[in-house]
């Protein structure tokens, strides 16, 4: 993963990174670019993060809007998280996914949400994916 560095000349409190699938996974070789927004609150208060760009990863826990669905976007974030930290987490995540699929309410999600994915009060029910 890196930094895209023309995002952060534009603003610091957004960031651009681009990602890659990890050898071996559904997601070998993919790339991704994930979206951070930092409020003047970080650390203590968690970026919003979201994929963006052409390539949405089809994946259970991430909606075609590139929203995501993890515990430490939300309500599991903890000032200890680093940038790289999220990013290997959601590696993680698409790396043990077995199937590439979308989440079975994608389409009632994308049509109601936030556009701030962090206004979503998520339920983290499934970790067999």
């Amino acid at each position: 993963m890196t930094l895209n560095e023309k995002s952060v000349q534009n603003t610091i409190t957004q960031w651009i990174v681009d990602m890659e699938g990890a050898s071996g996974t559904l997601y070998e070789g993919e790339k991704f670019q994930l979206l951070f927004k930092f409020s003047g609150r970080y650390p203590f208060d968690s970026p919003q993060v979201m994929f963006t760009g052409d390539n949405i990863p089809v994946h259970p826990h991430v909606y075609s809007n590139g929203h995501i669905c993890l515990s430490i976007l939300t309500e599991d974030w903890s000032p200890a998280l680093s940038v790289q930290s999220v990013c290997l987490s959601i590696i993680s995540m698409l790396s043990s996914c077995k199937e590439k699929r979308r989440p079975p309410d994608n389409s009632f999600y994308v049509r109601t949400c936030n556009k701030n994915p962090k206004k979503t009060k998520w339920w983290y029910h499934d970790d067999t994916c």
